[in-house]
C-alpha cells in the first residue's frame, strides 16, 4: 500500500482507539456506579440540620436513662444533628415544653397527654407507644402500711409538682376516698430524692411510676435496705369510675422478679399507664421518620440496659391514643409494614 495512503490511516487509528478506550472506561464506570448504588442502602429521607433537644426527666428516672442511650443512637440516625437532653419534672413539665416548642422531641405518660388542656395542645403529634409505666409505692420493710389506706397521718414523698407521678398519686388517693392535702403530708419530691429520704427517716413512703425495673429502686431494693412494695390494684376499679380520662390507667401486676426482695418472691398488683414519645406538627416529617426508625431498631441494645424498652414493638408502637401520630412517623410505619 501506497506510504501516503498508510500515513493518512495510522492517525484515525490511533483516534479510534482512544475513543474506544475513553468510552470502555466511562462504561466500566457507571456500571460500577450502578452497582454501589445497589448494594448500599439509601440514606433515608432528607432534613433539616439543626440541633434537636429531648426533655427526659429527674435524675435516676427511667426516662432520663433512656434518653441518654437513645442520644447515642440518634448521633447515627441523624448525621450532623446535635442532640442535646433536658432535665425536667416529668410528663406534665415535659408536655408543656414541646407544646411551647422549648423542646423538640419527649416522652409523657398517655394520661397527662390526655389531661393536658394548655396552649399548643392541638399540635401535639406522637412518633410511637413506648413501654407501661407502673404505679409503685415503696416503704420501709417493716412499715405496716399494706394499702394506701394506711398512709393517714404520714408523710410521703408524691412526686415534683409537674410530674406524671404526682398526677397519678393524687387520683390514686382520690379514688381511695382520701384527701392528699388533709390525710398525709405530701413532700414534692421525685425518685432522684425520695430513695435517701425514706432510708435516712425523712418519709415514710414515697410514690414512684416508672418502667420496671427502676435502677433506683432496685438499689434499695437489697436485704440490707429492707424496703417492700405495696400494692395498688384494688383502686383500679375507683379510677375508671372517676371519669374518661380514667381509661389510660389498667390493672397490672408488677412480676415477681422485678425486685424479688422486696416482693417476697410475689407478684405485686398495682396500676399501670403507656408511655408515648411525642413532638408537633412543626416537627419536620424527613426527621421525625429517621427518629421513629432509630426507636424501633435500637430497642434490643437499649432493653438490656432499660429493660422496660424490650417492650417497644411495632406491633404496639402505632397505638398512641390520645394523640394522632405525625406524618413522618406514619411514613416510617407504612414503609416496614408486611
Amino acid at each position: 500500500m501506497d506510504r501516503r495512503v498508510l500515513r493518512l490511516l495510522r492517525p484515525r487509528g490511533r483516534r479510534a482507539r482512544l475513543r474506544r478506550g475513553v468510552q470502555g472506561s466511562l462504561g466500566a464506570a457507571l456500571a460500577l456506579a450502578l452497582l454501589v448504588w445497589w448494594l448500599v442502602p439509601s440514606d433515608g429521607p432528607s432534613y433539616p440540620h439543626r440541633p434537636v433537644s429531648f426533655a427526659t426527666g429527674v435524675a435516676n428516672g427511667v426516662y432520663e436513662k433512656y434518653g441518654m442511650l437513645l442520644q447515642g443512637d440518634l448521633r447515627t440516625a441523624l448525621p450532623g444533628v446535635r442532640v442535646t437532653l433536658e432535665h425536667t419534672e416529668g410528663s406534665v413539665d415535659n408536655i408543656k415544653r414541646v407544646a411551647s416548642g422549648r423542646s423538640d422531641f419527649t416522652i409523657a405518660a398517655a394520661d397527662a397527654v390526655a389531661s393536658y388542656d394548655g396552649p399548643g395542645k392541638s399540635r401535639l403529634r406522637a412518633v410511637a407507644r413506648l413501654y407501661d409505666d407502673y404505679m409503685q409505692l415503696i416503704v420501709p420493710r417493716d412499715s405496716p402500711v399494706r394499702s394506701i389506706r394506711d398512709l393517714r397521718g404520714m408523710t410521703v414523698g408524691v412526686g415534683q409538682a409537674d410530674s406524671g407521678v404526682s398526677l397519678i398519686t393524687h387520683r390514686l388517693f382520690q379514688a381511695a376516698g382520701m384527701d392528699i392535702a388533709k390525710d398525709v403530708t405530701a413532700v414534692p419530691v421525685g425518685i432522684d430524692e425520695a430513695p435517701a429520704m425514706l432510708l435516712g427517716g425523712r418519709l415514710d413512703a414515697f410514690f414512684w411510676s416508672g418502667g420496671l425495673p427502676t435502677a433506683a429502686v432496685t438499689a434499695m431494693a437489697t436485704p440490707v435496705a429492707r424496703i417492700r412494695l405495696v400494692q395498688l390494684g384494688d383502686l383500679v376499679a375507683p379510677l375508671h369510675a372517676m371519669g374518661s380520662e380514667m381509661a389510660y390507667y389498667r390493672q397490672a401486676a408488677m412480676p415477681a422478679d422485678a425486685y424479688p426482695s422486696a416482693q417476697d418472691g410475689k407478684a405485686v398488683p398495682t396500676v399501670a399507664v403507656p408511655n408515648l414519645l411525642i413532638t408537633t406538627d412543626r416537627a419536620d416529617a424527613g426527621l421525625v421518620e429517621r427518629l421513629t426508625r432509630a426507636v424501633i431498631d435500637s430497642r434490643d441494645a437499649i432493653g438490656t440496659v432499660v429493660h422496660a424498652a424490650q417492650l417497644v414493638d411495632l406491633r404496639t408502637a402505632v397505638f398512641t391514643d390520645p394523640l394522632p401520630l405525625h406524618q413522618g412517623a406514619v411514613r416510617y410505619y407504612r414503609s416496614v409494614k408486611p
